[in-house]
């Protein structure tokens, strides 16, 4: 595992621990939460398999283990002294926000058993400072979202790691087959003119010379992979950068076996001409018409 990042996310209890190791699952980190301290070395040492495949490994460590605070900087400090090289991201929040968490949420702080809460995050606060003055990262989640909290973890491994690309599915369907569920992008060809119409043109479907000639020479088909393919040049970026993992594009026309699969095929192409992580799915090619 030496070969790879090494990230430990700690912090205050409430403060998004969870939604930041989720981050770095989705951009291909192997995670592990609530990962006692004196276990750590022993996980660093044990074969993953498919770790040539992994972005790096994360583990989440806080108080909710009772011999952290006085065992995490021996244990730390031997494991730089064997070769590790590991990342601390410390997450806090104000005390008001992380009072208004755990009442919406109902969960036990793990040091108000026999204190109250605001006396066991000022406790908490006080036990960490060492830690967090050691921290590669402190983000302040006060005012983030989630989608804004996993953007901001993201982009911190991301200033020098290697990640998983955001996946990408160019889907074609019919509109008359109903709408995928799960497009985050939905693009209507059903101006186009139809092959559909043409007694030749029609037994083939939109993978066939023939039809992607039909639908992507014409004059309209032509104007709009310009434009379109521009605007996707200017989006793909920023989906990545807020944190998205998967952005699905719906392309659709009305049987979803012409003009749909022809488009789909021409912008899957176009993008994975500069990027992995594209797949392609023709929905309902191959539905009865």
């Amino acid at each position: 595992m030496k070969h790879l990042p090494i990230m430990i996310i700690t912090g205050l209890s409430g403060s998004g621990k969870s939604t930041a190791v989720a981050a770095l699952e989705d951009v291909g980190f192997f995670c592990v939460d609530n990962m006692p301290v004196d276990l750590l070395p022993k996980f660093l040492e044990l074969p993953i398999q498919g770790d040539s495949e992994l972005s790096g490994f994360a583990v989440v460590m806080d108080l909710r283990e009772k011999g952290f605070v006085t065992r995490q900087e021996a244990v730390l400090s031997d494991l730089r002294q064997k070769g590790f090289r590991f990342e601390i991201i410390f997450l806090e929040a104000d005390e008001k926000i992380l009072v208004q968490r755990f009442s919406a949420t109902r969960r036990q702080h793990p040091l108000a058993r026999d204190r109250g809460l605001l006396a066991g995050i000022q406790t908490e606060v006080q036990r960490l400072q060492p830690l967090r003055a050691a921290a590669d990262f402190v983000i302040d989640t006060t005012r983030l979202n989630v989608h804004e909290l996993k953007a901001k973890v993201v982009e911190a491994v991301k200033t020098h790691r290697s990640l998983r690309p955001m996946r990408i599915l160019m889907l074609s369907f019919g509109f008359k087959y109903g709408l995928p569920p799960e497009a985050d992008i939905l693009i209507d060809v059903r101006f186009l003119l139809n092959p559909y119409f043409v007694p030749e043109l029609k037994p083939l479907d939109g993978e066939a010379p023939a039809i992607r000639e039909f639908v992507l020479k014409s004059p309209d088909a032509s104007a709009f992979m310009a434009k379109y393919t521009e605007l996707l040049d200017f989006l793909i970026p920023l989906y990545e950068r807020e944190g998205k993992t998967r952005l699905t594009m719906a392309v659709g026309c009305t049987g979803g076996r012409h003009r749909s699969v022809a488009i789909a095929r021409a912008l899957h192409d176009h993008i994975a001409a500069v990027r992995g992580g594209v797949e392609l799915i023709h929905r309902d090619i191959n539905q009865p018409h």
